[in-house]
């Protein structure tokens, strides 16, 4: 039975005519760092102001939440939102929308919070006889088999980032060389300017025995059935990307985690002093829930264990991160 591979799939489940991310609201299946407090768009609109951008672009802006919390705290930046979905209606004024990322950028701030690990990939599983082999499935019921050898292209990317061939039957992984040309794309739209992708990740040493492919809707996992009703999603190599991005023409790169970074950018998980309770209780919990919220942020075992790629063009890593470089 011919049947796609994953990728091909995943890319008609997402982003086909009615797919997913053409259909759904994100916000109503997961929730990201930007729904879980406005400090991350805080903590965004401190380092744009640190990299001295003029413009932020959000791709994969889902319902656009981040441009408008940063359209709040600061009038004079330039906000464009890229999604394959249409603009939400009653956007400010000040943010612009596209289906693609413009080019020739200058003096920018480009995020992709989540982005990637929604680019559709290819995944392999070792056979009997230790070949990798590509995975096909069947849209309709998310019932895989086993199909040819993967392209030369992959199988090169496959030694070099997630050396499977050889290894246990049934031992998987996901081909992130789609993931590495989306971001050497990005970095190449910028003539002077930061990059931050920010993700479920993995790198050379912690690379999941048997992948992560997962689905998600109404907040929770489910199975990964690529019939256009969930997201599809894989945790995303950001070294390997990385990679990429200097082979496009990067300046200089950070690879850290969302907690590391945000602690730098100023959010504090700090409890507030008691002593307010009593003699202001209002601020009191208003400071408490901001701190919640922080710590949520910062939590190394959800939101804060993320991955932070940041690469510039042109430019110096901005000063509130250079001491992160390790």
């Amino acid at each position: 039975m011919n049947l796609p591979t994953w990728r091909e799939a995943m890319d008609d489940a997402l982003y086909g005519h009615g797919g997913f991310f053409r259909r759904e609201q994100p916000a109503d299946h997961f929730r990201t760092s930007v729904h879980a407090s406005d400090q991350f768009a805080g903590a965004v609109g401190r380092l744009a102001a640190d990299c001295g951008a003029a413009t932020v672009v959000d791709v994969g802006a889902g319902g656009g939440e981040l441009l408008v919390a940063l359209a709040t705290g600061d009038r004079s930046l330039a906000l464009v939102g890229v999604e394959v979905a249409a603009a939400p209606a009653d956007l400010p004024e000040q943010i612009g929308w596209a289906s693609e990322v413009p080019d020739d950028l200058v003096d920018v701030l480009v995020v992709a919070n989540e982005w990637l690990d929604d680019v559709p990939v290819d995944v392999v599983q070792v056979d009997d006889d230790g070949i990798a082999r590509l995975v096909e499935v069947d849209p309709a019921t998310g019932n895989e088999q086993l199909g040819p050898l993967p392209s030369l292209l992959d199988r090169d990317w496959l030694s070099r980032w997630w050396p499977i061939e050889g290894g246990e039957p049934g031992a998987r992984a996901e081909v992130g060389r789609p993931r590495d040309d989306a971001w050497s794309d990005l970095v190449r739209r910028v003539r002077r300017g930061v990059l931050v992708a920010v993700d479920y990740c993995h790198t050379l040493t912690s690379r999941p025995p048997h992948g992560t492919l997962a689905g998600y809707r109404d907040g929770r996992m489910v199975r990964p059935v690529p019939d256009g009703s969930c997201d599809i999603t894989a945790h995303v190599a950001l070294d390997s990307c990385a990679a990429a991005g200097v082979a496009a023409g990067a300046t200089a790169t950070l690879g850290t985690t969302q907690r590391e970074a945000l602690r730098v950018l100023g959010v504090d998980g700090s409890l507030p002093d008691r002593s307010i309770s009593t003699s202001d209780p209002v601020a009191y919990v208003t400071a408490l829930a901001a701190s919640s919220q922080a710590a949520e942020l910062l939590d190394l075992a959800g939101l804060g264990g993320f991955g932070w790629l940041v690469q510039t063009v042109g430019l110096d890593l901005p000063p509130s991160l250079r001491h992160l470089v390790r």
